[in-house]
């Protein structure tokens, strides 16, 4: 009966006239950057965050949370048109994607990708509200020591999961721990690796590291790139799938939806993982795999239902347990700190309004992204005419803006223009960044947690494998370890991030 009080509560904060808009500005801007190749949920999200400030916690992460999950429905419009990925979980979605589109069947392509990722977003959003309260009660049982090695584990899976090399992703969790390291050690109050510059007292400023990793870093490789657009011919029609094609997309729907569901709450996974594993399935069960790279309605229903299933359950151990799963759900969870929310199992108790009505804003998104994705396709098709060299001084101005809003000092900007510079230097070296994204937000979590866990043992470093669920989550982080250097692992996972 609780369950659906909370619930019942929750739809009633987010259908507020307010968090109603501002749902519908986060899915219509998180389609539109989806449909924009070059620009992503990440570097939209680091531009945005600076408005945050002004918004209620709520409302914020109801706006940030629509980017995210819009952005996976976008990105399937400029898979099956212009054969180029709006987003990364949309990779495999080109391959029988743009083959209908080619073969007249662009309008049931999109109908497939939109029908199949409104499932999966319902079914990803309703195992939130149904799993979420039982994971946040385990979790309030958690001591000092389980946190500590859950973070570990986090840490080991994201690095696992990266794309990429191993060592690199190995390279940017660290970058990230010593970043977040920087400022006023809050236990012995010295400070660390602050130069004797003022400003860093407080340590660096997230929204700077993140808009100058992802914003600024993706504008100056961008705009040296030139985009291949090469538009499907004529005008895209029968926005519905046919008798045998929806026949053989609906059970690649509901595979693809289990499986996203499930891999989306690995850190690391998320949505790219999913569909790349998702399509494999696919075509393995097929009855006609030769059909597959050539147009087949499984081959799109498959990963679009996986990556936006992903993207929904990785809010689960976001909102449960404080662990980021992806570079956006770092960024969410320092939307939450902004507002001095501890992300972990206390939202759903000391925050329950936050929880729940962001859990019901997502049903209202996911069909309010119905109604966009399919109407509109004229104008998305007209925006992806867009030549990026028109967008990025946009980009950039608005980004400036909102970093001097956050203190009226220009700090923000020379740190922002900082990092810009290092993230354009991890591209051109083939690091990607949002790893260190994730070292920077567990990072000092990992400090405290296993400070913590001393100061009750007495110093005994033994407590984090004498506490029973300590040892199974380090056991569990070495055994990913272990198992990613096997010759048969490193192959297929070459093969899953083949995008790179």
């Amino acid at each position: 009966m609780d369950w659906f009080a909370n619930l019942a509560g929750g739809f009633e904060t987010a259908v507020t006239l307010n968090n109603i808009m501002l749902c519908f500005i986060g899915v219509l801007l998180g389609t539109a950057i989806g449909v924009l190749p070059g620009v992503g949920p990440l570097v939209t999200i680091a531009i945005l965050l600076p408005l945050t400030y002004s918004l209620e916690p709520t409302s914020a992460l109801i706006m940030l949370s629509g980017i995210y999950y819009g952005a996976q429905y976008g990105g399937s419009t400029t898979a099956i048109l212009v054969n180029l990925p709006g987003e990364s979980g949309s990779v495999v979605t080109c391959i029988d994607g743009n083959a209908m589109a080619r073969n007249g069947r662009a309008g049931s392509a999109l109908a497939i990708a939109a029908l199949g990722s409104f499932f999966a977003g319902t079914v990803g959003t309703l195992m939130i509200a149904a799993f979420s309260p039982y994971l946040s009660k385990i979790a309030l049982s958690f001591g000092p020591a389980d946190y500590f090695s859950l973070m570990v584990l986090g840490l080991v899976a994201a690095i696992v999961l990266a794309s990429g090399g191993l060592l690199k992703a190995f390279g940017m969790i660290l970058v990230g721990i010593l970043l977040g390291s920087v400022g006023t050690d809050l236990t012995t109050g010295t400070a660390r690796y602050t130069f004797g510059t003022f400003e860093l007292l407080d340590g660096l400023e997230f929204t700077a590291l993140a808009m100058g990793l992802f914003a600024i870093g993706d504008i100056i490789a961008n705009a040296s790139k030139t985009h291949d657009r090469s538009m499907v011919k004529g005008k895209v029609t029968d926005l519905w799938p046919n008798k045998q094609e929806f026949k053989e997309a609906w059970p690649a729907v509901l595979r693809g939806t289990a499986l996203g569901s499930l891999l989306g709450l690995l850190p690391g996974g998320g949505a790219t993982l999913s569909s790349f594993a998702s399509y494999s399935i696919e075509k393995k069960l097929s009855k006609h795999p030769e059909r597959f790279g050539k147009g087949a309605p499984a081959g799109v229903a498959a990963p679009e239902s996986a990556n936006n299933a992903g993207a929904q359950s990785a809010f689960i151990p976001m909102l449960t347990l404080g662990l980021p799963s992806n570079g956006v759900m770092a960024m969410m969870i320092g939307a939450m700190m902004i507002h001095n929310i501890v992300p972990g199992p206390e939202v759903m108790t000391r925050n329950a309004d936050l929880f729940w009505g962001l859990v019901a804003s997502m049903w209202i998104g996911n069909f309010l992204l119905v109604i966009i994705n399919l109407p509109l396709i004229g104008i998305w098709v007209r925006l992806l005419r867009l030549p990026y060299n028109m967008l990025f001084p946009a980009i950039l101005i608005f980004s400036l803006v909102g970093l001097y809003s956050i203190g009226n000092t220009s700090a923000p900007i020379l740190m922002a223009a900082g990092f810009g510079i290092l993230g354009y230097l991890f591209n051109r070296l083939g690091c990607e960044p949002a790893p260190l994204l994730l070292g920077f937000i567990l990072g000092p979590m990992i400090e405290v947690y296993m400070r913590r866990a001393l100061l009750l043992s007495k110093g005994d470093v033994s407590v984090f494998v004498t506490q029973p669920l300590s040892l199974v989550l380090l056991l569990t982080a070495l055994a990913l370890l272990i198992s990613v250097l096997s010759p048969v692992v490193r192959r297929k996972r070459e093969e899953v991030f083949v995008e790179d």
